[in-house]
């Protein structure tokens, strides 16, 4: 029988998911949304930049002319405008408070074992995928806290354990040679012979489990039916294998790391996967953290991949009749400063007010959401917190953050504690 918090549980909201998975677009270092998103055409030069907006394809909703393509996409979409949260010197507790919605102030340090998991890990626990597909994956990068800095927090399964992480993809899908041969059988391995290896093992493990009940032991199990999984599954193969799309869908989303990663996750999207992360850095200092020459890095580099990659995933989505069920968050750590430095034209960090974008999945198509006052600088309305667009990201897919997990020492955890879900970003 189930017990009364059992019960409970399951009259809750969020046993409704309008969304199967979910594509996270983590612009890691802080996007500026002065430059994208929020911006100011009528303030002063040093706030408003050297960009101009651009009319996107809901009525009022304007984008940066370094967006064009973006642009005729918004519609899916909803624009966030009034996010802030507490975290403004550290990225590495900025992309763990945007990736779990749990703020941890400036505290650093990198990834701990007792972090706070973020939704790929939750939906892998509470909405599992067939065995024959990877349930939660992070790619192109392992993002560290600057180029010779520690893993960055949000992407592990933290106190879930280890069984937890994601897979990740970590060699770039533009490369010629791009394979992914660790999930691939060797030619001389059938997958008759795999199987009985895979029986042999089993039997082991079932003596030890007698002997051995312990939260490890069941990771190191776990990580060993997903190998098998993965090894067994066409399904899983035929995502890896991007060489299979037209050459002019890749060269839609932009032949480099970026464009075909995105590219990549939809595969899997297809493929069954719940959820799927992209890190748009290889550190946290690398790409959207642009102290200096923010402009003519926007302009030469960040925003046209980005233009590329996402608008054509918006525009596959829909033709595949996939965004309804799919879930996209453009996110990120936070945004740049109002005003303008003297390095070469750069933003700093600014975390009191920033945009993000959602769309698909149950998110309300063309809509903005909230908004900054006069020079971007603080929410003038609607001000909303990354737990509460974590939050809000459970409720569509079907998962009530207000439930409560055990670790692997028993111990009950919320998933989210402080956040609460955005009902008007619902369609």
């Amino acid at each position: 029988g189930l017990s009364l918090p059992q019960l409970l549980a399951s009259d809750r909201p969020g046993k409704t998911a309008k969304a199967d998975s979910c594509i996270i677009i983590f612009l890691n270092g802080g996007a500026p949304h002065l430059d994208m998103w929020d911006m100011k055409p009528n303030a002063p030069k040093e706030i408003r930049g050297e960009f101009s907006p651009i009319r996107s394809s809901v009525p009022g909703m304007q984008v940066c002319e370094l967006l064009p393509k973006l642009a005729k996409q918004m519609h899916h979409t909803t624009l966030v405008r009034s996010m802030h949260h507490s975290v403004n010197n550290s990225h590495v507790a900025a992309v763990y408070v945007a990736l779990t919605g749990h703020d941890r102030g400036e505290q650093g340090g990198g990834f701990k074992p007792t972090d706070n998991p973020p939704p790929g890990a939750v939906a892998a626990h509470l909405r599992p995928t067939p065995v024959d597909t990877v349930p939660y994956v992070s790619l192109p990068y392992k993002t560290k806290e600057g180029a010779k800095g520690p893993p960055q927090p949000g992407f592990y399964g933290g106190w879930m354990g280890q069984g937890y992480d994601p897979l990740w993809i970590l060699k770039d899908p533009n490369a010629k040679d791009f394979s992914v041969p660790e999930f691939s059988l060797n030619q001389d391995i059938s997958t008759e012979r795999l199987e009985k290896r895979a029986s042999l093992l089993s039997s082991y493990n079932d003596r030890l489990k007698g002997d051995i009940q312990s939260r490890p032991f069941a990771a190191i199990d776990r990580f060993q039916q997903q190998a098998f999984d993965i090894l067994t599954s066409r399904t899983v193969q035929s995502a890896f294998r991007i060489q299979e799309e037209k050459e002019s869908t890749r060269e839609r989303y932009g032949r480099n790391i970026y464009g075909q990663s995105v590219l990549l996750a939809r595969r899997l999207i297809e493929a069954g996967t719940r959820v799927v992360t992209v890190s748009w850095a290889p550190d946290a200092n690398a790409t959207w953290d642009t102290h200096g020459g923010n402009f003519k890095k926007l302009k030469n580099t960040l925003l046209p991949q980005f233009d590329a990659s996402c608008s054509s995933l918006l525009q596959d989505l829909h033709e595949r009749g996939m965004l309804e069920r799919t879930l996209v968050a453009v996110l990120g750590d936070f945004g740049r400063t109002p005003k303008i430095n003297k390095s070469d034209g750069g933003r700093d960090h600014w975390n009191f007010c920033y945009s993000i974008m959602l769309a698909g999945g149950g998110i309300r198509p063309g809509f903005v959401y909230g908004a900054s006052d006069r020079t971007g600088a603080f929410p003038n309305d609607m001000p909303t917190t990354p737990s509460d667009i974590i939050a809000t990201i459970y409720r569509l897919l079907g998962i009530d953050h207000r439930q409560q997990l055990n670790d692997r020492f028993d111990r009950p955890h919320q998933i989210v504690t402080k956040g609460n879900v955005v009902h008007d970003l619902l369609a």
